[in-house]
C-alpha cells in the first residue's frame, strides 16, 4: 500500500481514532428492529462470541476523557450498577443468539473497572458466571487504574480469571499526571505493577499516552524508559486526541479558541516512533498500530482480533457497544434511563444500524490495516473480494496480487489513511 506522508498539522478538537463502521453519526433508533432481529435469530456456531462489560464509575475524570464515565458515586449507587449489569446479562442470556454459546473472550473496561471494591468485584463476577461461564475463554481482560489496586483487590481480581491486567499509566510523569487530571501518581503504578506481578497475571499490559498536555521530549523519553524497564508483557501506545466532549474541547470552546495546547500530530508520532523503536531494542515486537509485546507466540490480543474479524459480541452497562450477527447496536447512554429500561425487564437500546455486506467488508479491512497487514486470502475466501482491485481504481491501493502492507510511516498514521476507504457519503467530519 502507498501512504502519503501526512504534513505537520496541529491537535485540532475532534475525533481521530478509528474504531468501527460505518460511522456511529450514521446509527439511529430506527434500527433498533435490526438489532432485535439479530438477537432473536440462533447464533452463528462458528463465529466467535465476546462480552464486553462497561464499569462507568472513576475517582477523578481526566482533561481526554471522551467515554461515559461518572466520578463521586458512592457504595449503593455502585452496588445498584452491579445489579443491574447481571439483570442486563440475564435479559441476554434469554435470547436466541445466546443459546448454547460461551464468550470466547471477555473485556472489562470503562470507566474504572478497579474502582468497584473487592465485594462488589466478587458479586459482578459470581453473577455474570451464573449467567455466561468463561472458564473456557481464550481471554479475559480487565482495565485499572493504578491507584486503585491493592494486593487484596488484585488477588479478587484473579481470581475472577482475568488473564490480562491492562494499567492506565498513561505516563511516569507525576506533572503531566496532574496536569491531565489523572488520579494517580508514578509511585501509585510501582506499586500496583509488583503487586500484578506477585499475584500471577499472565499477562500484564502498561498503557501510554503520546502527547498529553505538557509532553516534552524529555519527559515522553523517560516514560518509555521507565516502562522498558519494568518489562511488562505488552504495551499500548495512543496517540492524543481531542474529541468535542472532553474537558480540552468544552474549555476551548468557552475561551472561544480552536488551537489545543497538545502537541501536532507529527510530533506525536514521531514520539510513538520513538516508543517503538526502544521496545523493539529491547526484544519487543509492533503488533498494530498501538501495540508491542515481548513473545508474540504467547501474548495476543484476542479481544481486538476476533473483532476485527468480525466476531459478536454482547456489550452490557451502560452506552455499551454490542456487534450480533453483523448488527452494530448501543445502549442507553444515561445512567438513569438505561437502569429503568433494565427495571422494567427491557433491553436498553439506544441506536442501531445494519450495515450492508460491503460495508461489513470495508469495516474489516480498515480495522485489520490497523495491524499493518491485511490478508488478500481472507478477503476473497470471507468476501469473495479482491480488495486490490476493489480499491485500485480509487488510487488507495496499488494494483496486484499479494497482502496489503503498511509501512511503518504509513502505520503510525492509519487512523487519518482509513477514512479514504468508507464509502463517499460516510467521509464527514464528525464520526461519533
Amino acid at each position: 500500500m502507498t501512504t502519503q506522508r501526512a504534513t505537520a498539522s496541529p491537535t485540532r478538537p475532534g475525533n481521530y481514532f478509528i474504531s468501527n463502521y460505518p460511522p456511529y453519526s450514521f446509527w439511529g433508533p430506527e434500527a433498533l428492529t435490526h438489532a432485535r432481529a439479530a438477537l432473536g435469530s440462533a447464533g452463528r456456531p462458528d463465529t466467535p462470541l465476546g462480552l464486553y462489560v462497561h464499569v462507568p464509575f472513576c475517582r477523578k475524570r481526566c482533561h481526554f476523557c471522551y467515554f461515559k464515565v461518572y466520578t463521586g458515586a458512592n457504595a449503593p449507587e455502585i452496588q445498584d450498577y452491579v445489579d443491574g449489569l447481571i439483570a442486563e446479562l440475564e435479559l441476554h442470556a434469554r435470547l436466541a443468539y445466546a443459546q448454547g454459546r460461551r464468550p470466547s473472550f471477555v473485556y472489562f473496561g470503562g470507566g474504572t473497572p478497579s474502582y468497584l471494591s473487592e465485594g462488589q468485584l466478587r458479586a459482578l463476577t459470581d453473577g455474570l458466571q451464573r449467567l455466561w461461564p468463561w472458564d473456557r475463554a481464550e481471554e479475559v481482560t480487565f482495565e485499572c487504574e493504578p491507584g486503585t489496586l491493592s494486593a487484596t483487590k488484585l488477588a479478587a481480581i484473579r481470581e475472577m480469571g482475568v488473564t490480562r491486567l491492562s494499567l492506565g499509566v498513561e505516563s511516569f510523569s507525576d506533572k503531566l499526571l496532574e496536569a491531565n487530571n489523572r488520579a494517580h501518581h508514578s509511585a501509585d503504578i510501582l506499586a500496583a505493577y509488583e503487586r500484578a506481578r506477585q499475584a500471577g497475571f499472565p499477562q500484564i499490559n502498561i498503557d501510554l499516552i503520546a502527547g498529553m498536555l505538557g509532553e516534552t521530549d524529555d519527559n515522553w523519553r523517560e516514560s518509555v524508559a521507565r516502562t522498558v524497564e519494568l518489562a511488562p508483557d505488552s504495551v499500548t501506545i495512543y496517540q492524543m486526541e481531542v474529541p468535542h466532549n472532553t474537558t480540552i474541547a468544552k474549555d476551548l470552546r468557552q475561551a472561544g479558541g480552536t488551537d489545543t495546547p497538545v502537541a501536532d500530530w507529527d510530533t506525536k508520532r514521531r514520539w510513538v516512533s520513538e516508543g517503538f523503536a526502544a521496545l523493539e531494542a529491547a526484544g519487543y515486537h509492533v503488533g498494530s498500530a498501538y501495540t508491542a509485546v515481548r513473545d508474540p507466540a504467547r501474548t495476543k490480543f484476542v479481544y481486538r482480533d476476533r473483532l476485527w474479524q468480525g466476531a459478536d459480541l454482547a456489550g452490557i452497562g451502560v452506552a455499551s457497544f454490542s456487534h450480533v450477527s453483523g448488527v452494530h447496536f448501543q445502549n442507553l447512554h444515561d445512567l438513569p434511563r438505561w437502569r429503568e429500561a433494565v427495571s422494567a425487564g427491557e433491553l436498553p437500546l439506544h441506536r442501531a444500524l445494519k450495515p450492508s455486506p460491503e460495508e461489513l467488508m470495508i469495516r474489516e479491512l480498515i480495522l485489520q490495516m490497523k495491524r499493518g497487514r491485511v490478508s488478500d486470502a481472507y478477503f476473497r475466501e470471507k468476501f469473495a473480494v479482491d480488495v486490490r482491485a476493489r480499491f485500485a481504481a480509487e488510487g488507495l491501493l496499488e494494483p496486484g496480487a499479494g497482502d496489503v502492507r503498511l509501512t511503518r510511516d504509513g502505520l503510525l498514521q492509519v487512523d487519518s489513511l482509513l477514512p479514504s476507504f468508507f464509502l463517499p457519503h460516510h467521509r464527514t467530519d464528525r464520526l461519533v
